[in-house]
Parts: C-alpha cells; structure tokens; sequence
C-alpha cells in the first residue's frame, strides 16, 4: 500500500498530465500555480483524490479572476460511473420508501468535500466539450423546485445541452452527478 506521501505525488502527477492534455480548458493558466495552490490547500488535495478515485478525471476549468482561485470539476465524458444511481439528496432517499438508492448527489459530494455543479457551472463544461451524451448529471438545484419536491439534471444530445426536472427520490443507473472543488 502506497504512504501519504506516495499517494499525494501520483494524484499531483495524473492532475498535471491532464491539465497539460487539456489546456484549452484552462488557456493562459500555468501548472506551477495550480500546484503551488493544492500545495496550500492539503484539504482540496484529499477532495480531489476522492474526486478523482470515483472516476470524476478533475481538472481545472475556472479561475476566479478576483482571487486568483482555480476550480476543478470533474471532466470525464460520462458521468462518473463510481457516483451514479443515486437520488438527489437525503431528504429523497429517506423519504423513499420502495428500493432506496445507497446514498445521493449532495451527500456524497458533501463527504467528498464538495459541491454539485449548478446549472451555469455544467453549461461552461459543456462549452469546453460535450459531456454526458450518454449519462446525466443531477445539478444543484434551486430551493424553489426542490421545495416542490424535483431537482434538475443535465445532459447533452442531438448537439444540445439539455436541463430537465425529475422528482428528486428518482434515480438510474445512467445518472450520476458531478462536481467540484475551488483551491
């Protein structure tokens, strides 16, 4: 079993990998920042690593032009495959009284560390590339409509990003969700 130490040097280096392969989403962003950003942030590191062990592939994707931060979301092609068929939040899988999922979006993004895209953030991944062609993405959704009783997902087809509703204790095994973190 790898250290710590062994453990942190191979994510920073899959981390670097990807965002060398993939600079268009980050143009005029140097690696050394990032990193010298994660090397601050040991929390952000351990967020990413359970990001990235649930098949998220993280990379950078956004800058706060105030603050200098970089968020990473999770960029895989197809919502992450260790984080689908679930529903929408605890409120929803406990109120599930027939074959409750075993966990949700918010719980499980909440434990890693994380937040669920809303709908601008997944509309900018979408921009940088089609995702979810395939699969959906639960998304934070607004108070108004999980007061209701329906949270939102998205997806990509027929060259469009599309942002449904469904009521939040559903779930499938083509639905995930995706997320991400700010260092």
């Amino acid at each position: 079993m790898p250290s710590r130490d062994e453990a942190r040097d191979r994510l920073l280096g899959t981390l670097e990998a990807r965002f060398a392969a993939h600079m268009h989403r980050h143009e005029g962003l140097a690696w050394a920042e990032v990193r010298a950003r994660l090397n601050a942030a040991p929390a952000a590191l351990d967020t990413l690593a359970e990001m990235e062990a649930s098949g998220g592939e993280p990379d950078v994707v956004d800058v706060d032009a105030e603050t200098g931060a970089v968020r990473f979301v999770d960029c895989v092609v197809e919502s992450p495959k260790g984080r689908r068929s679930v529903c929408y939040d605890r409120e929803a899988r406990v109120g599930r009284k027939k074959h409750p999922p075993d966990g949700s979006a918010l719980e499980r993004a909440s434990a890693m560390g994380a937040e669920l895209l809303d709908e601008a953030a997944y509309r900018r991944l979408q921009a940088l590339g089609p995702v979810d062609t395939k699969t959906s993405s639960w998304l934070k959704t607004p108070a108004d409509i999980r007061g209701l009783g329906g949270a939102i997902f998205g997806d990509h087809r027929y060259g469009t990003v599309f942002i449904y509703h469904n009521g939040a204790d559903s779930y499938y095994g083509a639905r995930g969700f995706r997320c991400g973190v700010w260092v």
